[in-house]
């Protein structure tokens, strides 16, 4: 029965999907405001996270933050049912998303027998699957194919949704016959299995650790900040060359994302230098624009 639901929502997407990405922004202020001023979906941990990450900021400049944020979360929620019947034309005419700088991830790819890609809840994380098929500001073209992306990804506690967001973050990627989605518990294992086969792996490495393996990367947006080792570990294992990637919303529908490099061998680095590295970038990023990043989180606990 699940499966049927996932399937028949899918085919909804799939159809709703097709419409203009102009179109689909006429319904996101709607959200917004079911979210933000109807339901306050998590408007107390939102401010209570940015009070406690912008101690120096009076109430209003919060509340604006706050105000900006419900927008873009409306937004990313339309979005990505674009995305979700969308293939690599349709995202590179679309223009939603412009590579920065390719010959750093290009370098870093080439050179290394696998590549980690540190990415975040900054920009828009579920169109993360489109990567092939979007623009460069130089028109240098990836080094990258499809059978090569891994996305690893934490099991939702919602089975259905857990399912649905599956399929729906790697759309372009459903004809390409690999696993392209590996869930968390098994990354070790399918990177130790598979180190011969040149990958990217892409992780979202900000969320709260629910494991007892927990390691402090110590002051993180002002606050004693707990952080999952795993990524950087499987790096340090086997490596893979580490790449950080952020995703700045620059106007409605338009995405930049910059790629830094971390290390070009982990295995050279302690994983708690790499995680250590990569919340000093990702405080960079959130502090250049506050409201691109997930504030309902409950980030600290």
């Amino acid at each position: 029965m699940r499966k049927f639901g996932v399937k028949l929502l899918r085919g909804l997407v799939k159809i709703v999907g097709r419409l203009p990405l102009n179109v689909h922004y006429r319904f996101a202020g709607f959200i917004t405001w079911i979210l933000r001023d109807v339901m306050k979906y998590r408007y107390d941990v939102v401010m209570i996270n940015l009070a406690r990450s912008f101690p120096e900021k009076k109430y209003h400049e919060l509340t604006s933050i706050a105000k900006e944020f419900y927008k873009h979360l409306g937004e990313l929620f339309v979005e990505a049912i674009w995305f979700g019947a969308s293939d690599y034309k349709r995202l590179c005419e679309s223009g939603i998303v412009t590579i920065t700088n390719p010959e750093v991830f290009n370098r870093m790819i080439d050179d290394a027998p696998n590549l980690s890609m540190l990415f975040s809840h900054c920009g828009n994380w579920e169109i993360l699957g489109g990567l092939l098929g979007y623009r460069t500001s130089t028109g240098e073209r990836l080094h990258l194919e499809e059978r090569q992306i891994r996305v690893v990804y934490k099991e939702l506690h919602s089975k259905f949704s857990d399912d649905f967001f599956k399929l729906n973050r790697v759309s372009p990627l459903e004809s390409c016959g690999t696993e392209c989605e590996i869930e968390s518990s098994r990354i070790l294992r399918f990177a130790l299995k598979n180190r011969n086969v040149k990958s990217l792996y892409i992780y979202i490495a900000d969320q709260f650790p629910y494991v007892s393996s927990n390691y402090c990367v110590g002051t993180f947006l002002n606050q004693p900040t707990l952080a999952m080792l795993g990524s950087a570990g499987v790096a340090h294992k086997l490596g893979h060359a580490v790449i950080y990637m952020k995703m700045k919303r620059v106007q409605r529908g338009r995405y930049e994302m910059t790629f830094t490099p971390i290390c070009d061998d982990a295995s050279a680095v302690a994983p708690e230098d790499i995680m250590r590295k990569y919340f000093d970038l990702l405080e960079e990023e959130i502090c250049e624009t506050p409201h691109n990043w997930l504030w309902t989180h409950k980030r600290w606990k």
